[in-house]
């Protein structure tokens, strides 16, 4: 696994596992960052990222293909063990034989799937802040997957609001670490 980009992926998918192993029984319905999420619908959210990966990239279905089969709660009775096997899932289909430079139809058109799996660090990282603030976990973010989210975030990070996703970007204060400017970039206050 010498790919830089699989290696920030495990490492991006490791940190988030951290998180939701972390999770206590009652804290599932805690409120995170995420307007109207509570830490369950935060893991939901990126479970069901996850799953859609073995299709896309994998086996080459189109979204539409796909349809709703991961609308609504993919988490079930054991939100850990789903979060484990999605994760697992989508760590193989994007270590798979030629399977960065394979073309996946994303819902703003084809691309390559490692410019998405380079997204899904992105979100993963982010996440991952949203879920410890939302645990009380440590929040403190690795250096490189900050260094990393910051590349991949500028040539986009300026109509990330425009999509409705996304809060619009905040000013961080001045001499901010790289983490705080992640973090504004995408409408959150350290």
């Amino acid at each position: 696994m010498d790919n830089p980009l699989l290696v920030r992926h495990g490492e991006a998918l490791d940190l988030f596992t951290d998180r939701v192993h972390a999770v206590g029984a009652d804290q599932w319905g805690t409120s995170t960052p995420c307007a109207a999420w509570s830490v369950r619908d935060l893991v939901n959210h990126l479970t069901a990222e996850q799953l859609w990966v073995p299709p896309l990239v994998t086996d080459g279905r189109t979204m539409a293909e796909v349809g709703d089969a991961f609308d609504g709660d993919v988490l079930g009775d054991d939100p850990v063990a789903a979060w484990d096997r999605a994760a697992a899932a989508s760590r193989a289909a994007f270590a798979g034989r030629g399977a960065l430079e394979r073309p996946v139809p994303l819902s703003y058109g084809a691309t390559k799937a490692d410019a998405y799996c380079s997204q899904m660090v992105l979100d993963a990282v982010v996440h991952t802040w949203d879920l410890s603030r939302g645990i009380g976990a440590n929040e403190r973010l690795p250096g490189p997957l900050v260094d990393f989210a910051l590349e991949e975030i500028k040539p986009y990070a300026e109509s990330l609001s425009q999509s409705g996703l996304f809060d619009p970007p905040l000013d961080p204060p001045r001499g901010a670490d790289a983490q705080t400017r992640l973090l504004a970039m995408v409408g959150r206050e350290a």
